[in-house]
């Protein structure tokens, strides 16, 4: 995050009175049956309400930790080889 994200506030849209402020807390979700938790996790907290918005680069790249596919290699598509009359039918004569 920015040096201004730091040091900036917005109004919480849940309560009139409450501001928004990014703090680092220990972020909870669950992964299958298990609970995982991220510590120093950014987010914008409500000092008054407690409500939480969470930035999203931060989630977007917390998913992709947590893919069960991360870090497996893509298969690559096999493409049909042609049948082997025309394979030979293309190939320069060598005589």
């Amino acid at each position: 995050m920015s040096e201004l994200a730091n040091n900036h506030t917005y109004p919480c849209k849940e309560c009139p009175p409450g501001m928004m402020r990014l703090q680092y807390i220990t972020y909870f979700t669950w992964l299958s049956d298990e609970l995982i938790t991220v510590p120093n996790f950014p987010a914008w907290v409500c000092d008054v309400c407690g409500r939480r918005d969470y930035d999203e680069r931060a989630i977007s790249w917390l998913s992709m930790l947590l893919n069960p596919d991360a870090g497996k290699s893509t298969p690559r598509p096999r493409w049909p080889h042609p049948p082997l009359s025309q394979r030979d039918s293309t190939r320069p004569s060598l005589e």
